[in-house]
């Protein structure tokens, strides 16, 4: 449960915060099953938009706030876009509290990288870090010269570094590899994009047959700017024997609801997870916080960019709440949604019933 000491009775904007948050817990309330100790894990992905830089201001109290609180509802959860500045990201884990935990890549250098990292943020209690954790480095590839010799060549790394990491909960042990796949044009089927997704299932189908491999459960979960489930993008996955659950399949996971950007994809033993989805979703939090009817409250927030364009021509009030709506507020929670799933992790029962010989029930 998130701390809430830092709020105080009679200061106005903090008694704001906990109106918006007592709708928030509601809405999460009614769109999420309940976290359980060993039955069920509650996985989560979520791309939090420039979580923090300053292109619109830093987050404010309120997000800080309304972000941990989402996050406490999941015992694990796959963070995209954390910048440089980890400030945001310690903000977070301030209100979550001791028992929340983090593990975060170190900065992508280079334009495409955009100084990005990757972070797991875990409920202790309920999940272990199991030791493996590793930024995925495409190897050199095997291939002839024009003269009929052996060569390897260094393939084109990817833009944003994956992360992979072992996990152990309840019964369940398995590695997470989360990922920010490079948009490129606005193509559904930009050749880039989809070469990042091959590579990366590609590189990770090869460990789900290692006998050595830390854990042969692999999950692949981010931003892999998917438009629909029948581009290219989609299929570079599905062919490197990744399994997305019919649950998620269909579920727009941007602010417009109409992309399938973020994914949760399974390649696992054949009685673990994939085949053992219990619920998903896609939570939608600007139906509690950040609403449209909010947008007053915050005009002090949002400087002299709500009243002026970056031209420095004055916006009329239909300019001032697209200026809200499509910018400051999703630099504040994110233009993506959260995507999650519960899984069984209690397979005590399975194992028990292959203790059972044929002998021994007779």
């Amino acid at each position: 449960m998130p701390f809430y000491h830092y709020l105080r009775k009679g200061n106005p904007k903090d008694e704001f915060i906990v109106d918006r948050l007592l709708a928030l817990r509601r809405s999460l309330d009614a769109n999420l099953p309940k976290r359980t100790l060993e039955e069920s894990l509650l996985l989560a992905t979520w791309n939090i938009r420039e979580f923090d830089s300053m292109a619109y201001g830093k987050r404010i109290k309120d997000a800080i706030y309304f972000i941990a609180e989402i996050i406490s509802r999941f015992d694990i959860v796959a963070i995209q876009e954390v910048r440089k500045n980890l400030d945001a990201l310690n903000r977070v884990m301030r209100i979550l509290g001791g028992d929340w935990d983090y593990l975060v890549t170190d900065v992508t250098e280079g334009f495409p990288g955009n100084k990005e990292r990757m972070a797991f943020i875990y409920d202790t209690r309920k999940v272990k870090f199991g030791g493996l954790a590793s930024e995925i480095v495409l190897p050199p590839q095997k291939t002839k010269d024009i003269d009929g010799n052996t060569i390897y060549v260094s393939p084109l790394q990817i833009s944003r570094t994956p992360f992979m990491c072992g996990f152990q909960a309840g019964w369940a042990k398995f590695v997470l590899v989360t990922v920010h796949v490079l948009y490129g044009s606005s193509d559904p089927n930009e050749p880039k994009r989809v070469a990042e997704i091959e590579q990366v299932a590609k590189f990770l189908e090869e460990r789900t047959s290692d006998e050595t491999a830390w854990s042969r459960n692999f999950i692949l979960l981010g931003d892999f700017n998917i438009y629909k489930k029948s581009d290219k993008t989609m299929k570079a996955l599905t062919d490197a024997g990744f399994k997305v659950p019919s649950i998620l399949y269909d579920k727009p996971t941007n602010i417009k609801e109409d992309r399938i950007y973020d994914q949760i994809a399974f390649h696992t033993r054949e009685d673990r997870f994939a085949d053992a989805s219990i619920q998903a979703g896609v939570f939608r939090y600007f139906r509690s916080v950040f609403r449209a009817e909010d947008e007053s409250r915050y005009i002090e927030n949002m400087g002299k960019r709500y009243d002026h364009d970056s031209k420095g021509r004055p916006r009329d009030a239909e300019g001032k709440t697209k200026y809200y709506k499509t910018y400051w507020r999703t630099h504040q929670m994110s233009d993506h949604y959260p995507l999650w799933v519960e899984l069984k992790i209690d397979y005590s029962e399975e194992y028990l019933t292959r203790k059972i010989t044929p002998e021994s029930t007779a």
